[in-house]
């Protein structure tokens, strides 16, 4: 039976919380914005059954002064550090990818390699894929978001099921610090992959927030370290609704057994 550990690692004015299950080598992974990272469970538990342990680290609850990518790139190290790993493999859903760049840009000997999930980019926002995400935030217990979460998820999904989901781990004060925090760092923090280690860019055929052109791109300005997976049919939650395609390139690409 699958033991998750859940607790917030507290330090300095901050409240970070965390799930923590599996043996094995680790994998850390780091949710989109504006989520917490129980939408990333199903991903976590399949990664555990492949022999992982797995360490999903959430945004912090601080008061204060104002945040960078960097205070937040500290923040997942300080967690590790807390639960004793000396390295991992940081994975990042959109703005968590975007954070696994800048922990291993000021973090690098703590990186075994990098994964993305979905590649955010400076690129200007699809408009009706931006409108759904507002819309799915923006949304009270009796709206109907259906056709927000439909554009999202892609093809052959249970909408329902998604939605429920999506909708319980959304995180109002974690997006707009996140916000903050993206505006506050320059661009160039986050936008290069890391050099001297893997990257892995696992992308949605379907995602109309993270286009899969955009992670193609990224891997030709870096072909000696970085290789592209794309998901068929999926959309841009597809760590929700593609865990175990998902789990299942990562398991390939880290060769364990």
């Amino acid at each position: 039976m699958t033991t998750i550990t859940r607790d917030t690692f507290e330090a300095d004015g901050r409240a970070i919380p965390y799930a923590d299950q599996g043996e094995g080598p680790a994998i850390v992974l780091l949710p989109a914005q504006g989520l917490t990272t129980t939408y990333l469970a199903t991903l976590a538990s399949v990664a555990e059954e492949d022999g992982f342990r797995v360490i999903r680290v959430g945004t912090r609850r601080a008061t204060g002064d104002a945040v960078t990518l960097h205070d937040l790139a500290q923040d997942v190290v300080d967690v590790m550090d807390h639960l004793g790993v000396a390295d991992a493999w940081i994975g990042g859903h959109g703005f968590g990818g975007m954070l696994a760049r800048t922990v291993a840009h000021d973090h690098l000997s703590r990186v075994v390699g990098i994964m993305l999930l979905g590649v955010r980019s400076t690129d200007p926002a699809d408009p009706e894929a931006a409108a759904a995400l507002d819309a799915i935030f923006a949304a009270d217990a009796d709206s109907d978001v259906s056709a927000a979460v439909s554009l999202l998820v892609g093809e052959g999904v249970d909408l329902d099921a998604a939605t429920r989901i999506i909708l319980h781990a959304r995180d109002a004060d974690a997006r707009r610090l996140q916000r903050a925090a993206t505006e506050a760092t320059p661009a160039a923090v986050w936008t290069e992959l890391p050099a001297g280690i893997p990257n892995l860019l696992i992308q949605g055929e379907l995602d109309r927030a993270l286009p899969p052109t955009v992670g193609l791109r990224v891997q030709a300005d870096a072909a000696d370290r970085a290789s592209v997976v794309t998901i068929p049919g999926a959309g841009f939650f597809f760590p929700l609704t593609h865990a175990g395609e998902v789990a299942a390139e990562i398991e390939d690409y880290l060769g364990w057994d």
